[in-house]
């Protein structure tokens, strides 16, 4: 165990995001999101929300502030209600990070922009809509 950090940060996750670098992308993904099919490294959270996993990585990493976005979420298909969570992931965002830089990427862009994130973390987040792609900065 160790001071100052979240429970919620496993070990695999700390290595993780240890081993990322500048301008690397990690995927916070809902229960529903197929993270096996995408993820190239899979991080089990499976008991973990989405804000909470949010608000712990926010907590270790920066964004990158030299990308156009640098917070992408997966539109909703037309017709959907825009979802609930997605202020809650602002206001998280936004508390953490002053250089927040929100997009949108169709589902299938997503999926594949996943394909390409350095790993994703498989919530047990029961909101639809509730994916999150972030983009790492420089720690300084």
């Amino acid at each position: 165990m160790l001071k100052g950090i979240s429970k919620i940060a496993s070990p695999e996750l700390l290595k993780i995001l240890c081993e990322m670098g500048h301008g690397d992308e990690i995927v916070i993904a809902d229960g529903n999101f197929p993270s096996e099919n995408y993820g190239r490294r899979v991080v089990r959270a499976d008991g973990i929300g989405g804000e909470a996993m949010l608000k712990t990585l926010l907590e270790l990493i920066p964004l990158d502030t030299y990308a156009e976005e640098n917070f992408l979420l997966m539109q909703t298909v037309e017709g959907d209600p825009l979802p609930e969570i997605w202020d809650q992931y602002f206001a998280i965002a936004n508390a953490a990070d002053d250089h927040l830089r929100v997009g949108n990427l169709e589902r299938f862009e997503f999926y594949e922009r996943a394909k390409k994130a350095y790993a994703v973390i498989a919530t047990g987040e029961r909101a639809v809509y509730a994916n999150i792609i972030l983009k790492k900065g420089v720690v300084v």
